[in-house]
């Protein structure tokens, strides 16, 4: 573990006490990234994630300050996660029963703690702790860094998807299928 970095996971009940923090590190980490990252669309898409059944968070800490979340949920029978889908994929692939693919939704590292092994620390743990077959995740095509890590993580791309948000970019969807996670040593 890297010193002085706390984890900590979070039902949405108790994350509901962290909303504004969760949303200034969300803002600066996309600072000058357009309409689709705003305040309002980012509390919106919060608000309706937190409801979602098994929705967790898990945070990263240093002197009691937030440098680092990640959350996701789990996708229920009826979700709209895949619609969106710009390329044809395999039979089934977007049928869902609550317990077949956990959707990570957000990774966000204050830009002043990135390549110390955050992202990785978060990832590892909130991933090993998921009981899901499968887990999936929207990533830009242009995020390099983000795409680089994932791919080094054992993730896969498997098509590409425009979510239903007003202005939203198309994304990489990339899954990662569940396998025992061994712990990074931290530098």
């Amino acid at each position: 573990m890297i010193e002085g970095l706390q984890l900590r996971h979070h039902s949405a009940k108790e994350a509901e006490r962290l909303l504004d923090q969760l949303v200034d590190l969300y803002l600066e980490v996309y600072t000058g990234g357009g309409e689709f990252y705003g305040e309002d669309r980012y509390r919106r898409q919060l608000d309706l994630h937190m409801q979602r059944t098994g929705w967790e968070l898990v945070t990263a800490t240093a002197d009691g300050t937030l440098v680092a979340y990640i959350y996701g949920f789990p996708l229920p029978h009826n979700t709209r996660w895949w619609d969106g889908i710009q390329d044809p994929v395999p039979p089934a692939f977007t049928e869902e029963n609550g317990k077949r693919t956990f959707a990570l939704s957000e990774l966000l590292v204050h830009p002043a703690w990135r390549r110390q092994g955050v992202a990785r620390a978060l990832h590892d743990d909130f991933v090993a702790s998921r009981t899901e077959t499968r887990t999936t995740l929207l990533v830009r095509p242009d995020n390099l860094p983000a795409q680089a890590a994932y791919h080094s993580w054992g993730w896969n791309g498997v098509t590409k998807l425009r979510p239903n948000w007003e202005g939203a970019p198309v994304f990489d969807v990339l899954v990662r299928i569940a396998a025992e996670i061994r712990p990074h040593p931290m530098e």
